[in-house]
Protein backbone atom coordinates (compact mmCIF):
# COMPACT_ATOMS: atom_id res chain seq x y z
CA UNK A 1 0.00 0.00 0.00
CA UNK A 2 1.53 3.32 -0.85
CA UNK A 3 1.32 5.30 2.31
CA UNK A 4 2.40 8.92 0.80
CA UNK A 5 -1.50 8.00 -0.67
CA UNK A 6 -3.28 6.51 2.39
CA UNK A 7 -5.49 8.44 4.91
CA UNK A 8 -6.56 6.82 8.22
CA UNK A 9 -10.12 8.15 9.16
CA UNK A 10 -11.40 7.37 12.69
CA UNK A 11 -14.63 8.35 13.78
CA UNK A 12 -17.30 6.42 15.78
CA UNK A 13 -19.68 8.13 13.16
CA UNK A 14 -20.35 6.67 10.30
CA UNK A 15 -21.71 9.40 8.23
CA UNK A 16 -18.49 11.87 9.46
CA UNK A 17 -16.08 9.48 7.88
CA UNK A 18 -18.43 9.13 5.25
CA UNK A 19 -17.93 13.37 5.16
CA UNK A 20 -14.22 12.92 5.33
CA UNK A 21 -13.90 10.34 2.74
CA UNK A 22 -15.91 12.41 -0.04
CA UNK A 23 -14.19 15.27 0.53
CA UNK A 24 -10.51 13.85 0.51
CA UNK A 25 -11.50 11.82 -2.48
CA UNK A 26 -13.17 15.04 -4.54
CA UNK A 27 -9.16 16.43 -4.20
CA UNK A 28 -7.60 13.26 -4.40
CA UNK A 29 -9.35 10.56 -6.45
CA UNK A 30 -6.52 7.82 -6.29
CA UNK A 31 -5.77 8.37 -2.73
CA UNK A 32 -6.82 5.27 -0.37
CA UNK A 33 -8.69 6.11 2.75
CA UNK A 34 -8.87 3.33 5.48
CA UNK A 35 -11.65 3.80 8.36
CA UNK A 36 -11.19 3.46 12.17
CA UNK A 37 -14.23 3.75 14.10
CA UNK A 38 -12.21 3.96 17.40
CA UNK A 39 -9.34 4.53 18.99
CA UNK A 40 -8.30 0.73 19.69
CA UNK A 41 -9.42 0.09 15.98
CA UNK A 42 -6.94 2.47 14.38
CA UNK A 43 -4.30 1.41 16.90
CA UNK A 44 -5.18 -2.14 15.29
CA UNK A 45 -5.00 -0.97 12.01
CA UNK A 46 -1.70 1.65 12.29
CA UNK A 47 0.02 -2.55 12.93
CA UNK A 48 -0.76 -2.71 9.25
CA UNK A 49 -1.46 0.51 7.47
CA UNK A 50 1.24 3.42 7.04
CA UNK A 51 -0.79 6.16 6.24
CA UNK A 52 0.50 9.63 5.36
CA UNK A 53 -2.38 11.64 7.76
CA UNK A 54 -4.71 10.43 10.33
CA UNK A 55 -8.04 12.27 11.22
CA UNK A 56 -8.78 11.54 14.55
CA UNK A 57 -12.27 12.00 16.08
CA UNK A 58 -11.67 13.79 20.16
CA UNK A 59 -14.69 11.63 21.45
CA UNK A 60 -15.18 8.32 20.70
CA UNK A 61 -16.61 5.54 23.05
CA UNK A 62 -13.86 3.49 24.64
CA UNK A 63 -10.39 5.31 23.94
CA UNK A 64 -11.07 8.70 22.58
CA UNK A 65 -8.83 10.36 20.02
CA UNK A 66 -6.53 12.49 22.51
CA UNK A 67 -5.13 9.10 24.24
CA UNK A 68 -5.11 7.12 20.89
CA UNK A 69 -3.19 10.38 19.08
CA UNK A 70 -1.00 9.85 22.46
CA UNK A 71 0.00 6.34 20.94
CA UNK A 72 0.59 7.11 17.80
CA UNK A 73 2.59 9.99 18.45
CA UNK A 74 4.99 7.25 20.43
CA UNK A 75 5.34 4.58 17.76
CA UNK A 76 5.08 6.82 14.22
CA UNK A 77 6.42 10.06 15.87
CA UNK A 78 6.36 11.51 12.29
CA UNK A 79 3.07 10.63 11.33
CA UNK A 80 0.59 13.86 10.48
CA UNK A 81 -2.30 13.33 12.80
CA UNK A 82 -5.05 16.05 13.37
CA UNK A 83 -8.10 15.94 15.84
CA UNK A 84 -11.60 16.67 14.60
CA UNK A 85 -14.15 18.05 17.17
CA UNK A 86 -16.99 20.16 17.84
CA UNK A 87 -15.62 21.40 21.41
CA UNK A 88 -12.16 22.85 21.76
CA UNK A 89 -11.09 23.46 24.99
CA UNK A 90 -7.98 25.33 25.83
CA UNK A 91 -6.86 22.14 27.55
CA UNK A 92 -6.97 19.85 25.14
CA UNK A 93 -5.95 22.46 22.63
CA UNK A 94 -2.61 22.88 24.56
CA UNK A 95 -2.41 19.26 25.41
CA UNK A 96 -2.96 18.83 21.16
CA UNK A 97 0.06 21.12 20.80
CA UNK A 98 2.59 19.85 22.98
CA UNK A 99 2.01 16.67 20.93
CA UNK A 100 2.22 18.15 17.61
CA UNK A 101 -1.50 17.36 16.83
CA UNK A 102 -3.44 19.44 14.37
CA UNK A 103 -7.37 20.27 14.58
CA UNK A 104 -10.18 20.26 12.26
CA UNK A 105 -13.03 21.95 13.65
CA UNK A 106 -16.22 20.47 13.44
CA UNK A 107 -18.52 20.51 11.77
CA UNK A 108 -16.04 18.85 8.48
CA UNK A 109 -16.39 20.95 5.53
CA UNK A 110 -14.83 20.45 2.33
CA UNK A 111 -12.87 23.89 3.04
CA UNK A 112 -11.06 22.27 6.14
CA UNK A 113 -10.30 19.34 4.81
CA UNK A 114 -9.03 20.67 1.89
CA UNK A 115 -6.69 23.19 3.74
CA UNK A 116 -5.52 19.82 5.67
CA UNK A 117 -4.53 18.05 2.98
CA UNK A 118 -3.06 21.51 0.88
CA UNK A 119 -0.89 21.73 4.58
CA UNK A 120 0.47 17.87 3.84
CA UNK A 121 1.00 18.37 0.16
CA UNK A 122 3.23 21.69 1.27
CA UNK A 123 4.97 19.72 4.52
Amino acid sequence: MNSSKTVLVVDDSRFSRLISRTFILSKYPDWIIEEAASGEEALEKMGRLSPRLVLMDVNMPGMGGIAASEKLRMQFPELCIFLQTANIQESTRNKAAAMGVGFIEKPISEERIHKVLAELENG
